[in-house]
């Protein structure tokens, strides 16, 4: 289940399958002799050209390249590819041999155009060894008559996106986005993104959220106005029953009655659009969480959206929209920010442990609070922990919101120090951190523990989720802030399947109050970064199952396990941030407390919940 903008982006955890042979090593094999006989073409005219656009671009499908000796050199590669083979290690092989004796490519040219483009060829080589990797065991694959009429399916619905139905499909689909992902390795990163984190860190996220907040409100009076010129339109007599559709279809999927969940799959893809109404853009999302299923290939489909990353730009101005259309995130951060700042109070250093930081703006904002503290401000150490094999966010990354802290923290005159820990979290404890008896330890966990192994899982390990919280524990923090997504799966495919459909639900339905439908950073924000994770959840698995959240109640036992103690609620921040969501935001957001928690939902569903704890010892 997604949480929050900041937990979209992936890196590979799939097996490796083994490295078949390459085919262009049979192909481009010189003569006995290593001699080569001349041909009509230089081979800076034809090798070179081809090599540089089946590394650079996208669409080369739509554009072939149309010379007629590299249209030969082309052909193995085109029936290898397109081989009906269910072994595609040996299948390469042989049908590079077949073609060759059969004559169907001149080896006269080969050799010389080797010679003139080894490195290009030696980058397209391992260009074709990281898609292969990309690929699933051959028996990871259903090649049946479901499949073929799964893709027959999928190309009679007009608008929708391209369907994981087949093998095929799916070979193809890994080589262009791997292609694609070199072609953004390769070239310079946008500067446009590098001057938006600027900005956001040097003058507030705030103030670009406010922007995005006074625009948001105008897009959504033009709407309604341009609803009430239109005239209501009746509802039709014979709606469907989306939701209801997609549960009889995961009964089916669970029960595995394929043909039931088959017709109940098509039913559903005739009425999914993403730019539609709320249970429509439910359908385009959730339909293919269960085609996946179906097909048993949700770990492959899981691969080709883990590899389709947003671009750094696309993502910051789709976390503004977050941000200004809701208040979950603005109001977890500000529980984070008004009870750190009230902890350091007339104290001289702050040191904070953050799980799973990302971009940090609101670390950027807290050095700007501190820098007007009345007395100076305090010296300030942030430990960011990354998780270098579940999590979206690289080390690298986390490094670089390091570089643009400190900076932010120079220019506002505040002592300041980074550090990161690349360790999984379960494994991180008070010996990592270099602690000082005198600074005040902030633990921070930024709604990402929900992605952390639970029981469930492995039976006979200890928890991971529980591991943190007896490390959290040793670290004797002066307050550990937890952040949760609120939820629980189940022990079955249904009860997660309608968690699943319940939690998003609400989210698509507070997305439909306030941004407008024909918002294409809405239907981004819809797809691409919370859909993508409940097509991961209904699709998947074990531990390809990047959500395990758990509801508030079972955190807190968890949480007395491991030895930990609640604090109450400090009053005075809950009725500002109270106060904040009511006058700011929609009237169907929810705000309250239960038990010394914070919690927020949506037209009376609980989707966050937030509180403070220390080691039960400490007074």
């Amino acid at each position: 289940m997604a949480t929050t903008p900041e937990e979209f982006f992936v890196k590979d955890l799939i097996e490796q399958s083994p490295k078949s042979p390459s085919v262009l090593l049979g192909v481009f094999s010189p003569k006995p002799d290593g001699r080569s006989e001349d041909c009509h073409h230089s081979p800076s005219d034809m090798m070179l050209p081809y090599i540089s656009r089946m590394l650079m671009e996208d669409d080369i499908d739509d554009k072939p390249y149309d010379h007629p000796a590299l249209l030969q050199v082309q052909k193995p590669f085109a029936q290898i590819l397109s081989s009906p083979s269910s072994d595609c290690t040996n299948g390469d092989t042989e049908g590079a041999k077949d073609l060759l004796q059969d004559g169907s490519v001149d080896e006269r040219t080969l050799p010389l155009a080797l010679s003139k483009g080894t490195y290009a060829a030696g980058a397209f080589l391992k260009g074709m060894e990281e898609a292969n990797m990309l690929l699933c065991r051959a028996n990871g694959f259903r090649k049946d008559e479901l499949a073929n009429q799964m893709v027959r399916e999928s190309s009679n619905h007009s608008g929708a996106k391209k369907r994981y139905a087949s093998y095929d499909h799916i070979e193809e689909e890994v080589i262009r986005r791997t292609r694609k992902s070199m072609m953004i390795i390769k070239e310079p990163k946008d500067t446009c993104a590098h001057e938006m984190l600027d900005d956001m860190m040097l003058r507030g996220s705030e103030t670009c959220i406010i922007r995005c907040m006074e625009k948001l409100r105008i897009n959504m009076a033009n709407e309604a106005e341009k609803s009430i010129r239109k005239g209501s339109r009746k509802a039709a007599a014979n709606v469907v029953d989306i939701r209801t559709m997609l549960i009889l279809c995961a009964q089916a999927v669970a029960a595995n009655d394929h043909m039931r969940a088959r017709e109940l799959l098509t039913q559903i893809k005739q009425h999914a659009s993403e730019t539609g109404d709320v249970t429509q853009r439910l359908a385009q999302c959730f339909s293919k969480g269960l085609e996946a299923r179906l097909l048993g290939m949700g770990s492959q489909v899981w691969q080709l959206l883990r590899a389709e990353r947003l671009s750094s730009i696309d993502f910051l101005k789709a976390h503004n929209l977050y941000m200004a259309a809701c208040s979950f995130n603005k109001v977890v951060l500000l529980f984070c920010t008004m009870t750190i700042l009230r902890a350091v109070s007339g104290k001289r250093r702050l040191h904070i442990v953050d799980y799973g930081m990302r971009y940090g703006f609101h670390w950027a904002d807290m050095l700007r609070l501190l820098a007007s503290r009345e007395g100076g401000p305090p010296k300030v150490k942030i430990t960011a922990i990354g998780y270098p094999d579940l999590r979206p966010c690289p080390i690298e990354q986390i490094e670089d919101t390091g570089r643009r802290l400190s900076k932010c923290a120079h220019e506002l005159g505040v002592p300041f120090n980074f550090f990161a820990i690349r360790k999984k979290w379960e494994e991180v404890s008070v010996e990592d951190l270099n602690t000082d008896a005198e600074e005040v330890l902030v633990v921070n966990d930024y709604l990402n523990f929900s992605t952390l192994m639970d029981e469930s899982i492995f039976f006979d390990d200890p928890s991971p989720k529980d591991m943190v919280l007896h490390n959290i524990r040793k670290m004797r923090p002066n307050v550990f802030i937890q952040s949760i997504v609120n939820g629980s799966y189940g022990s079955s495919y249904l009860s997660r399947f309608r968690e699943t459909l319940f939690y998003y639900t609400a989210i698509f339905d507070m997305f439909d109050a306030t941004i407008p439908r024909e918002s294409k950073l809405r239907v981004l924000l819809e797809q691409d970064l919370f859909g993508r994770f409940a097509v991961n959840v209904i699709a998947c698995e074990g531990a390809e199952m990047m959500e395990r959240p758990e509801k508030y109640k079972q955190w807190h036992a968890r949480n007395q396990r491991a030895g930990l103690r609640q604090l109450p609620l400090e009053p005075s921040i809950v009725n500002v941030l109270k106060d904040k969501v009511m006058r700011c935001h929609h009237k169907d957001f929810l705000i309250c407390e239960d038990g010394q928690w914070l919690l927020q939902g949506w037209m009376g569903r609980i989707l966050f919940a937030q509180s403070t704890w220390v080691a039960e010892d400490v007074s």
